[in-house]
């Protein structure tokens, strides 16, 4: 087994399971995809510590605990169609294609999408495809969306990501109140998205997903 096989399952057993993810195609698709092949070379060596690596100014690839809890509430099936918003290099991607049928992942950093694109058809993932384009819009073409997934914190999720979930569809994000976060799944039900906290994890907001502050003099 590789160093980087070894330090996989290390995460998996110290990291995730650890945290009652036991359900065997996320544990599967942790266990398969290289993390270690979707960081900055200079990250590498860094892939499998148990917290959010910087990808960028104000972005992260989410901890794998945060992310198999995310997915695990989400429980996403093998005929599902998932948009992932603010893929990074690609590493969400890869993950969520062993689990759904097709990934369009919406990256705006033009050099983070076009390495994401790269890697994902390097590794082999011909079920994911990376779009360029402002992470608050997703991507209406593919839409509407079984599941989607913000990867990175949130104050708001804007009505033109809501919009592009399935009636029936679930939607995980990690909201954050100042440093302190909570994760929570939405459910579409008769055209209005209804949260529920599912567990505390922490990132920065992404992008475009602040609140908008209003300011009393």
């Amino acid at each position: 087994m590789s160093e980087f096989a070894s330090r996989r399952t290390m995460m998996v057993d110290t990291q995730v399971r650890p945290s009652d993810v036991t359900k065997f195609p996320i544990i599967d698709a942790l266990l398969t995809v290289r993390r270690e092949t979707f960081v900055p070379a200079s990250l590498r060596e860094a892939a499998y510590v148990g917290e959010n690596l910087p990808l960028g100014p104000g972005r992260v690839l989410l901890e794998a605990r945060t992310l198999a809890k995310l997915l695990d509430a989400l429980d996403i099936q093998p005929d599902e169609l998932v948009l992932d918003v603010g893929c990074g290099l690609g590493y969400s991607a890869a993950v969520i294609a062993r689990l759904a049928e097709t990934v369009v992942a919406v990256e705006e950093d033009e050099t983070l999408a076009a390495e994401a694109q790269r890697l994902l058809s390097e590794e082999g993932v011909d079920n994911a495809v990376v779009v360029t384009g402002r992470l608050v819009e997703g991507s209406v073409k593919c839409a509407p969306y079984d599941v989607i997934t913000l990867e990175g914190g949130v104050e708001i999720v804007p009505e033109a990501i809501l919009s592009q979930l399935a009636e029936g569809g679930r939607i995980g994000a990690v909201f954050m109140d100042g440093a302190v976060g909570t994760a929570r799944i939405g459910y579409k039900s008769a055209g209005q998205v209804t949260w529920r906290p599912v567990f505390n994890a922490s990132a920065p907001v992404l992008p475009g997903f602040q609140a908008t502050r209003s300011f009393v003099l």
